[in-house]
């Protein structure tokens, strides 16, 4: 009887089905080497979350001594210390202009002429109703002589016939003609003084064609030409604007008035230009005005600067950015603005680092950080926070002055050389 042959599985089928044994011993090996690799890659996770939470970085900056320095920015134009416009009360033509623009000029120098033609007519017509007027004078006076003569003739006729001759009217008659005689000779001295008044207004208003300077300085504004009408009917026209010394200004700013206290008189001041943008200029307040200036509902209060200009590079109209110094402390204890901004999250606050202990320690769970207990500090007070032992601590302070940059510490427990936080590792200050 023959035995039938064994049936023997194809080879994929068999290792498909792991009945191969060295199929299974390699497949064994694979998933090892995977857990392996998924157990180092949990290890490394933890360690670094660990790392992370166990120590948070924090900016920091040290506590200082150095000088504060407080401004009070403001912004103006410069003008002339004293600046006089140059006008003319006298109607007519521009016959000569004798001033230029920046021309250095003297006190009673000539600026300009205006045509006297029709003056020069008019003061000879005066003065000849003058000398008629005071012909008439001669003639009244002549008159009251006659009349008089004559009275006093008729009175010692009377006299001497014992009142017989003349007839009382004659008396009263030659009376009468000697007080209108002397009415006359009056009414005649007013006229010649009327003459002569209306002459001398005359010559008054010829001077007057002759403009010339009140005052030492320079010719900033010129508004006439030669042959140009002056009409100054209502009020004088202004022909020239003279800057008396251009070598002390003034820098009046707008000061807003939550500032304006803090501005006195006397205070150094600092300021720039446009025209001289790397150049900073030094200037004085001279005097802070009590009218207030209302823009847009902006209150603003002028302060006066005064400028010394020995060299002429400043001119007059400019617009100066101002700081004044308002305070001054030359060894102050200084911290950054941010670092009385700062707030700590409350956990990070409370956690102090825990990199230490052993690898396996490290992998073991650990309780969840208690609060720490924050340091005193007064209700709503100011406080900075110094980082003691990896952990910030807070510190209550009382501030003075700032700059916006740095704020003067003046109280509390703060030395200098604290490292005091301003912010957490890559967040804002």
């Amino acid at each position: 009887m023959t035995q039938p042959s064994p049936v023997h599985p194809p080879q994929d089928l068999v290792e498909q089905l792991g009945l191969d044994a060295r199929a299974t011993g390699r497949r064994r090996w694979r998933w090892i080497a995977a857990d392996a690799a998924a157990v180092t890659l949990v290890l490394a996770v933890t360690l670094a979350l660990r790392g992370r939470g166990g120590a948070v970085p924090w900016q920091t900056e040290p506590a200082r001594r150095g000088a504060l320095t407080v401004t009070v920015s403001a912004t103006g134009t410069l003008e002339p210390t004293n600046e006089v416009e140059v006008g003319s009360e006298l109607s007519g033509v521009v016959r000569s202009v004798e001033a230029t623009y920046n021309q250095r000029i003297a006190k009673g120098q000539v600026l300009a002429r205006i045509d006297t033609t029709k003056l020069e007519a008019q003061a000879a017509q005066y003065r000849a109703a003058l000398a008629a007027a005071e012909a008439k004078v001669a003639e009244a006076r002549a008159t009251v002589e006659e009349d008089r003569l004559a009275l006093e003739r008729l009175e010692r006729v009377r006299e001497r016939s014992g009142g017989k001759v003349p007839a009382q009217s004659d008396l009263d008659a030659a009376t009468a003609a000697l007080a209108r005689a002397r009415a006359t000779l009056a009414s005649a001295e007013a006229s010649v003084a009327q003459s002569r008044a209306t002459l001398q207004a005359t010559l008054v208003d010829m001077g007057k064609a002759v403009v010339r300077s009140p005052v030492d300085g320079v010719i900033l504004v010129r508004s006439i030409e030669p042959g140009q009408t002056v009409a100054a009917t209502l009020e004088a026209p202004v022909l020239f604007t003279v800057a008396e010394d251009l070598r002390r200004m003034e820098l009046r700013v707008d000061v807003d008035e939550a500032d304006v206290g803090r501005v006195k008189a006397g205070q150094q001041a600092r300021f720039t230009v446009d025209a001289f943008p790397d150049r900073t200029f030094a200037a004085r307040v001279a005097q802070v005005r009590l009218g207030a200036t209302t823009t847009s509902g902006v209150v603003t209060y002028k302060a006066v600067l005064a400028v010394d200009n020995d060299d002429l590079a400043l001119f007059p109209g400019m617009t100066a950015a101002a700081e004044i110094v308002v305070e001054h402390d030359a060894d102050a204890l200084l911290v950054p603005a941010a670092a009385l901004r700062f707030e700590p999250p409350r956990a990070a606050a409370a956690a102090a680092p825990a990199t230490g202990g052993s690898f396996l320690q490290r992998l073991m769970p650990h309780p969840p950080p208690r609060a720490a207990k924050e340091p005193a500090a007064p209700a709503g007070g100011p406080r900075v926070w110094v980082l003691r032992g990896g952990a910030p601590v807070a510190v209550p302070v009382t501030i003075g002055s700032s700059d916006g940059q740095v704020t003067r510490i003046t109280g509390g427990e703060l030395a200098a050389g604290a490292e005091v936080v301003i912010a957490a590792a890559g967040g804002a200050p």
